[in-house]
């Protein structure tokens, strides 16, 4: 027997009665049956990232699909896909037996000034449902010094990459750009699993994953800089924060992240020109500033 979760918007439902000799069409009717989605217009996606699976051939059997027991298949509807005449009867019957899964507003990006502390002023936007505040950068790497100070061994120099006093002092100052040590303390301070979709892998880092965290934010980055992820809708503030356990919002931010690489909207951390805006001296990617930093303790890179 298959053993299923079916996570939609309307809720997670355990999928009985199937096993890898099962037919497509068997498995698309149970999850009509649970959603309310109909068969001509589901998206029935699994994995992580979640990829939609082509399951065109109603007759071809489970066991031909990537689908393992234990396996969470994430359920949308395809509100673009023109449904068949003949079925509207048939669609309308099914509204009345189970609620019908209205289409999931899509994420949007919701750009903040590239000002050497977008990461901070992301996360606070995001943990904090929706508020903009520019000036909340300097507190929140005062926070993240305080945090750092207060716990030397677990913030050794083998994990800050110098030491812990001379990472406090460099946190603190407003030129230097936060990244994963920064992400993790924050996810830890807000009890809050913080994801980061990455534009130019198409990955997402989850931050808190295993902490048990019930509430998740979504961040975009793109090789420099960082932007807060939302959904929008008419006549609503922005919605920030999300459930820990919805799968939906994660593929949906993977789907954003390959729409912008498709785009070429990333930049390549190994091959883009920076300078050091210290003695001016041209560099190469992300490792050479890393090995300048090191060697002559300047911090404040630009891009050329």
């Amino acid at each position: 027997m298959l053993r299923l979760r079916c996570k939609a918007k309307n809720g997670t439902h355990l999928m009985q009665g199937l096993t890898h000799q099962s037919c497509v069409q068997e498995l698309k009717d149970k999850v009509e049956q649970l959603t309310g989605i109909p068969c001509d217009v589901q998206k029935i996606m699994v994995g992580y990232p979640p990829s939609s699976l082509d399951l065109r051939n109603g007759d071809a059997h489970l066991k031909d699909y990537p689908i393992k027991s234990g396996d969470t298949l994430i359920i949308e509807e395809e509100k673009n896909r023109p449904k068949p005449q003949a079925q509207a009867v048939a669609v309308a019957a099914v509204q009345s037996k189970a609620p019908r899964l209205e289409s999931v507003t899509a994420l949007v990006r919701r750009a903040v000034p590239a000002d050497n502390s977008c990461l901070f002023t992301s996360v606070y936007y995001a943990v904090e449902g929706g508020v903009y505040d520019p000036g909340c950068a300097p507190e929140m790497r005062s926070l993240i010094a305080q945090i750092v100070a207060s716990d030397p061994t677990a913030y050794s120099e083998a994990v800050l990459g110098r030491s812990n006093e001379d990472y406090c002092s460099w946190i603190r100052r407003d030129d230097t750009w936060g990244g994963a040590i920064e992400v993790s303390i924050l996810s830890k301070f807000y009890q809050c699993e913080i994801c980061v979709v990455d534009t130019q892998t198409v990955r997402v880092d989850r931050f808190g994953e295993d902490a048990g965290y019930q509430r998740r934010v979504l961040l975009i980055y793109d090789g420099i800089h960082y932007d807060p992820l939302q959904r929008e809708a008419d006549g609503q503030p922005p919605q920030t924060i999300f459930s820990a356990a919805d799968d939906v919002v994660l593929a949906q931010a993977l789907e954003l992240a390959d729409e912008a690489r498709r785009k070429r909207q990333f930049t390549d951390v190994n091959r883009f020109a920076l300078r050091c805006m210290v003695c001016q001296r041209g560099l190469v990617g992300q490792a050479e500033a890393r090995v300048h930093a090191k060697e002559t303790g300047h911090a404040n890179f630009g891009e050329v």
